[in-house]
């Protein structure tokens, strides 16, 4: 044990005294990163998996990519007057076949210009199951939210920091392959870094996760910027308000303190969510929220999307399409017994034949995206 704390500790001053130098040149300045609001434009979409996927895995692997489901659902967010998703990778694709790797992003990316919708990369990703296995991937438990989702990277890496320089050819081959692609609006280099997946996972993370994962988190800004993309690189904070810069873990000074945008999650009525932009003004960058929408919480798209436009704030819902992802039930379904769709869906908008759970919640997103009067029938058209 002190033995692997000592790798840590060594890796974390090697990547920090790396990452000090190199910080102040290759982040924007905040000119830079205004320039890239003012031409996108109010960014607003939904963080998306197909509904035939039940993870990174199943949507990113050569027998499982479903170009038709894609296409199809990505129809439906143009329909919304969505410009833009969120969507999350996995490096074990890029590990098994690198090059049918890229060629799926690029298919995947050709199918969201078609419908005009531009796309947020995710890089890493902290939540969920920490042992991710390439192959075939489970059926999702019945009635339980995320039940097959898997953490990037896995375990293998986390409990041994010595091996995350492994990492690099994933994060620099990606990033270094689209770096100029106008159809990427940004990348997310790291999502939520500092989840213990409490309670669903808690007991299974390795002892040193956060260590491993602060180092992980200061390594991918480096990679990324050392293939230049054109592309703003950022990593959301999600919990607390971030309202003095004295409070902010070592997590947050990072991803507050080296990304070109600022991104955030937020669960919360508007009220917290209001709490949250007011404090991250103080930053004076273009601020783009990449996860809310939880309608038992409070959070929910009227009047939440409202008030992202008025902001100009950048607005991502989690959810899309109810499918393999079941997270139409809570996060509490890890823990209490559901038998049957529950009456307030959790996340996500439609059902996988295309009929939004709430009309007038469409209609709300539609009036606000500016396609009011489009698609006014109960069911979106293929």
């Amino acid at each position: 044990m002190k033995q692997t704390w000592l790798v840590i500790s060594l890796i974390a001053l090697q990547g920090l005294a790396a990452f000090k130098c190199a910080a102040a040149p290759e982040r924007w300045s905040v000119q830079k990163a205004e320039g890239w609001a003012s031409r996108e434009g109010w960014l607003v979409g939904c963080n998306f998996i197909p509904s035939t996927a039940i993870n990174e895995l199943e949507m990113w692997q050569a027998d499982t990519f479903d170009p038709g489901t894609i296409d199809r659902e990505l129809g439906w967010a143009q329909s919304l007057g969505f410009n833009s998703v969120r969507v999350f990778l996995h490096d074990l694709p890029w590990q098994q076949d690198s090059k049918g790797f890229l060629d799926r992003m690029d298919r995947f990316l050709a199918l969201a210009d078609k419908h005009h919708v531009k796309v947020v990369f995710v890089l890493f990703d902290s939540c969920w199951n920490p042992d991710p296995r390439p192959g075939p991937q489970p059926a999702p438990r019945p009635f339980v939210h995320n039940s097959g989702w898997v953490q990037c990277p896995g375990r293998e890496y986390m409990a041994h920091p010595e091996r995350l320089d492994e990492l690099k050819p994933y994060v620099q081959g990606v990033v270094g392959h689209f770096r100029n692609d106008p159809r990427i609006a940004f990348w997310d280099v790291f999502n939520e870094p500092d989840n213990l997946n409490d309670p669903a996972y808690i007991k299974e993370e390795p002892t040193n996760k956060l260590s491993s994962a602060l180092v992980l988190l200061k390594l991918t800004y480096l990679w990324a910027w050392e293939v230049g993309p054109s592309q703003p690189l950022s990593s959301g904070v999600w919990h607390g308000n971030w309202d003095d810069p004295a409070k902010l873990s070592d997590f947050e000074k990072i991803q507050l303190g080296q990304s070109d945008i600022i991104t955030f999650h937020n669960y919360g009525p508007l009220k917290d969510v209001k709490k949250c932009v007011q404090a991250l003004r103080h930053y004076g960058r273009p601020i783009v929220c990449t996860e809310y929408m939880a309608r038992p919480m409070g959070s929910t798209f009227n009047p939440i999307l409202g008030y992202f436009k008025k902001q100009n704030v950048g607005a991502y819902n989690w959810g899309f399409v109810s499918g393999k992802t079941q997270t139409i039930y809570p996060w509490d379904s890890w823990t209490r017994t559901y038998t049957h769709e529950p009456a307030v869906w959790f996340h996500d908008i439609f059902r996988p034949d295309g009929t939004p759970y709430s009309r007038q919640e469409v209609q709300y997103i539609r009036r606000h995206t500016g396609v009011s009067g489009a698609g006014a029938t109960t069911k979106v058209p293929n």
